[in-house]
């Protein structure tokens, strides 16, 4: 291949790579998915250029309209961000990726990218405050009409469609901070309209959108997939074509991930099966602990068969995550005690690292939501989130229970 087409030199005694087509367990794509140079090194190549040079008119000019051209400009493409783009389309099923400078960068060019003025979303309640803002404050700006419905009643989605004027289905399972579960097999068989899932609680080796039919699925990859608190991406995954048509506008919207983040990400998925089990196992642990505390009024992991969509878990997710919800007793002054009483367990807004962290939901991740909304999506004064780490998991349950013993002396 020539380096005007966007080959590398390659030394003729160096061996091919593995062919990550010829595996299917997700476990073993992290590893092989996204070497897209073909070179002989191991971990991933940072190209840290804005820029390239052109070869000439004629191929700069196809260059510039080419949604899989990445040595033209960065904000079109990039090699470094194309690898990472190229696992996660091998992780997801899908026949390719975008990536964006962020979560929200994400879900802005998926919603932004796809609807105009005059069209209609149906969205679930039960969301990242984030996508809520965009999908209520923002879209009506647009001329775009949105009706939110629980995600977790059977039928809700395919019920809010109007014919001929839905563009775009959006879910998200498991839902931020309770982990509501969207059942992706009829979501993927809605008709008419795009869905899309934010999959971000769920990456690949849990689950899969796209093998329930689902059109897109997209990732905050600041979080799990990238998994060390050191990258700031966004990604979505679908067709080839659903991609090259968000591309377009994704170069407008000007959020693309830079390279550096790529690298990391890239990184970051090459553990992600052994990080995401070791983390299921920890919170599955800790589920059960909490349970069983008379401070905790009620708790939230798919892996409980407490949980009202255990079943739908079962059958939709390899595993359960790293992700839990509970609530104390003693409501805000009960949450505010155990965040201050957490050592082990950290204080902070995000998810998926090797720390564990802890987030009182009212307060943090869903502080712009009036109380009528906190309701909605099931969030109380008491309500606190859990990001499972990678330490020890009897030292993860120790400090949680002991916080939460704190926290709740004078209420339970």
């Amino acid at each position: 291949m020539s380096p005007e087409a966007g080959g590398e030199n390659r030394s003729p005694e160096t061996a091919a790579a593995p062919d990550a087509a010829g595996f299917s367990h997700p476990d073993t794509l992290a590893v092989l998915a996204g070497r897209r140079s073909g070179g002989a090194e191991l971990a991933p190549a940072l190209f840290c250029a804005t820029t390239f040079r052109i070869p000439s008119l004629d191929a700069g000019r196809r260059m510039a309209l080419d949604a899989a051209e990445s040595r033209y400009y960065t904000r079109n493409g990039n090699p470094t961000v194309a690898a990472f783009e190229e696992a996660m389309a091998t992780l997801e099923g899908a026949e390719a990726a975008r990536a964006f400078a962020s979560g929200m960068g994400a879900v802005t060019g998926v919603i932004l990218g796809l609807c105009s003025s005059g069209d209609h979303i149906v969205a679930q309640r039960q969301l990242y405050s984030g996508t809520q803002f965009l999908l209520q404050s923002v879209c009506p700006r647009f001329g775009i009409d949105v009706t939110f419905v629980d995600g977790a009643e059977p039928g809700a989605f395919q019920a809010a469609v109007r014919p001929g004027r839905t563009m775009l289905v959006f879910a998200e399972t498991p839902a931020n901070p309770r982990l509501d579960l969207v059942d992706l097999e009829e979501l993927g068989a809605i008709t008419g309209p795009l869905t899309a899932v934010d999959s971000t609680f769920a990456p690949p080796c849990v689950t899969r959108p796209l093998d329930y039919g689902v059109d897109i699925s997209l990732h905050s990859a600041t979080k799990g997939i990238g998994g060390h608190n050191d990258a700031t991406l966004g990604v979505v995954s679908g067709s080839a074509d659903l991609i090259a048509s968000l591309w377009g506008f994704a170069v407008l919207q000007g959020a693309n991930a830079a390279p550096f983040d790529a690298m990391n990400g890239l990184r970051g998925l090459r553990t992600l099966a052994v990080r995401v089990e070791r983390q299921s196992s920890t919170a599955q642990q800790l589920a059960e602990a909490l349970s069983a505390h008379p401070g905790v009024e009620s708790v939230r992991y798919p892996g409980l068969a407490s949980h009202p969509q255990h079943e739908l878990a079962q059958r939709q997710m390899r595993m359960f995550g790293g992700l839990l919800a509970f609530d104390l007793a003693g409501g805000h002054e009960a949450g505010e005690r155990f965040v201050d009483a957490a050592k082990l367990a950290q204080a902070a807004t995000s998810l998926g690292g090797p720390e564990t962290l802890v987030t009182h939901s009212a307060s943090t991740t869903h502080a712009g939501l009036a109380p009528e909304e906190l309701e909605a999506a099931g969030i109380g004064p008491g309500t606190i989130r859990v990001s499972v780490g990678l330490e020890h998991s009897d030292d993860v349950v120790a400090d949680l229970l002991h916080a939460t013993e704190l926290a709740t002396a004078s209420f339970a």
